[in-house]
């Protein structure tokens, strides 16, 4: 997928929230992934806490095509913040205009602006201004009806490069299955380009993804504890993958940029789906749940990778 002269490719990591940080992203580049995306960033947090937002926009050399995803309801912050300097070294630009999370449709931003298609028309509008850089959306089937259809279209008019269509509606969230000949749907009617998302996680959904004619694949919850599928989807071979060796150099990535206490308690959930399959006992389990010390879990972790033979 060419967009405004950069190759985009085919697989993008999804923007998943408290997920994807430097580490997880580089290990998924390591893999294939074409496109990383940020963690979603506070249009309004970039203005009045930026020390926040320079936590959230670290990169790795590896990433070559990365995408730093916006969200708010105010036209005037999601504008300051694409053309502040903070997010200068990025590709491209995407709006969130389909977050699920409570606490984010409550403020009217993420998938509440699928109800607000005035605002969010605006919204494109005044970030196609602000940039020459690609500038992308993302987004569900509805709100509290389904009008994915009028609104990709607004975001076609409205300036936006090409649309992610994640096809559930928010009330959803993650819950049932995408819709995929909505996606279909959207892909025929829209004359930009459309990257669908929702419910990848094998080469069988990759091919009924690629069926349904979208220039490319965003994968979400299929990466996690497996930044693999992405070397899986090209068809490449993973056989001989050391699961521990990913661990670790996630690991060492986030060592690079941030302290000790905020890694034990963040990469706790990691750990946890980097095992998910293993017979691991209750006990250690546990530990991984509740990391303090990373040195120490990293060992529990290669035994218990030597004792399941744990290669891809």
């Amino acid at each position: 997928m060419e967009i405004r002269g950069i190759d985009y490719g085919k697989l993008f990591l999804a923007p998943m929230a408290g997920v994807c940080d430097v580490g997880f992203r580089e290990q998924a580049v390591k893999f294939g992934a074409d496109v990383t995306v940020t963690e979603m960033l506070s249009a309004r947090a970039m203005a009045h806490n930026p020390k926040k937002t320079m936590n959230m926009i670290v990169t790795s050399p590896l990433e070559k095509v990365v995408v730093a995803q916006v969200f708010g309801h105010e036209e005037e912050y999601i504008k300051r913040a694409i053309e502040s300097d903070m997010l200068k070294k990025f590709t491209s630009f995407d709006i969130n205009m389909g977050c699920p999370a409570p606490k984010i449709v409550k403020n009217g931003e993420g998938g509440a602006l699928m109800g607000d298609i005035k605002t969010a028309r605006k919204i494109i509008e005044e970030c196609r201004k602000a940039t020459d850089k690609p500038l992308s959306v993302k987004f569900r089937k509805g709100y509290k009806t389904e009008n994915y259809l009028d609104f990709g279209r607004m975001c076609e008019d409205a300036g936006a490069d090409y649309v992610t269509f994640h096809a559930r509606t928010v009330e959803q969230g993650y819950s049932g299955q995408a819709d995929y000949e909505a996606i279909a749907n959207l892909k025929a009617k829209l004359k930009i380009k459309v990257v669908g998302n929702g419910d990848v996680v094998d080469e069988k959904s990759y091919a009924q993804m690629l069926a349904t004619g979208v220039d490319a694949v965003m994968i979400g919850r299929g990466a996690l504890g497996q930044p693999w599928i992405f070397a899986k989807l090209k068809g490449k071979s993973i056989e001989g993958v050391d699961k521990y060796e990913v661990v670790a150099q996630h690991i060492q990535a986030l060592r690079e940029h941030y302290d000790e206490g905020w890694i034990k308690l963040y990469i706790r959930k990691h750990l946890l789906w980097y095992t998910k399959g293993l017979s691991l006992s209750a006990k250690l389990r546990n530990t991984l749940a509740t990391c303090e010390d990373i040195d120490m879990c990293l060992e529990l972790l290669k035994d218990a990778f030597i004792d399941e033979n744990c290669f891809v």
